[in-house]
């Protein structure tokens, strides 16, 4: 009998050292893969601030016949057609390009800029904002531990970063942009209970518009004393917050230049 508990005891053993070792294999890929998205990124803000400081040659890139892509976008253009703009954030690590995918939705959600599966993902456009002319333009991103990606925006929930920080760049190709903060609120996706700030892109009118404002508003975790009017474009960044199932951490920002 000792014999058999012995033998149970070891396989036993042999069994929990195993699983032990796959999460720990499991952890660290995980964390090696993060750290090659990470090296992707930073390769990709290379390039365009070389490009911005005149270390590298840029040619001029058409993206109509009318419009140039603005230098330190077209190299990365040319890489790839889904990019649609920039965002950079002052004082956080988001300096990342910016795509959209209107006929596969979410497909930046898992892929790197390079079109390759990535944990990390891209920030992107919601497919149904028009960068022209929608009055609203969603972008996700992820909130990934360590202030990356969109868990930067986690320095919001306190009024004094924002004190330093009111505001956000966005370029699309052709044009730079900057962005006033109006509200950062916390809510819940997919329910009844929380705000489909997400169904807002185009105001139906003057009322539809101020109704969103209004909202944010109502929600947000400290008064910014900004406000928008209708006809001001909007901003609204959005990524995941885990202190609620499906919870959301909502910037909302007006352009002002």
């Amino acid at each position: 009998m000792k014999k058999y508990t012995k033998i149970i005891c070891m396989v036993a053993a042999v069994c929990l050292l195993g699983a032990a070792a796959f999460c720990g294999f499991r952890i660290c890929s995980h964390y090696a893969h993060e750290s090659e998205q990470e090296e992707v990124f930073e390769k990709i803000a290379e390039v365009v601030e070389q490009a911005q400081t005149g270390e590298s040659e840029t040619a001029d890139v058409l993206l109509t016949e009318e419009e140039t892509v603005l230098a330190e976008y077209g190299e990365l253009y040319l890489q790839n057609t889904d990019m649609v703009g920039w965002l950079s954030i002052a004082g956080t690590n988001i300096n990342y390009p910016v795509m959209q995918t209107p006929n596969n939705p979410n497909y930046y959600l898992k892929h790197n800029f390079e079109k390759e599966y990535s944990d990390l993902g891209t920030p992107y456009v919601q497919e149904n904002c028009d960068l022209l002319t929608s009055d609203n333009l969603v972008i996700y991103g992820h909130h990934i531990k360590g202030q990356k990606m969109f868990g930067a925006l986690e320095n919001y929930k306190s009024k004094d970063f924002y004190e330093e920080h009111k505001t956000v760049c966005f370029d699309t190709l052709t044009k730079r942009g900057e962005y006033e903060i109006i509200a950062v609120f916390k809510t819940v996706a997919y329910s009844s209970e929380g705000f489909r700030y997400y169904d807002f892109v185009d105001a139906e009118d003057e009322n539809d518009f101020n109704a969103y404002i209004a909202k944010c508003k109502e929600l947000a975790l400290y008064d910014t004393g900004v406000t928008a009017e209708y006809g001001d474009r909007l901003i609204t960044l959005s990524t995941c917050e885990y202190s609620a199932q499906n919870g959301r951490l909502v910037v909302v920002a007006k352009k002002v230049a």
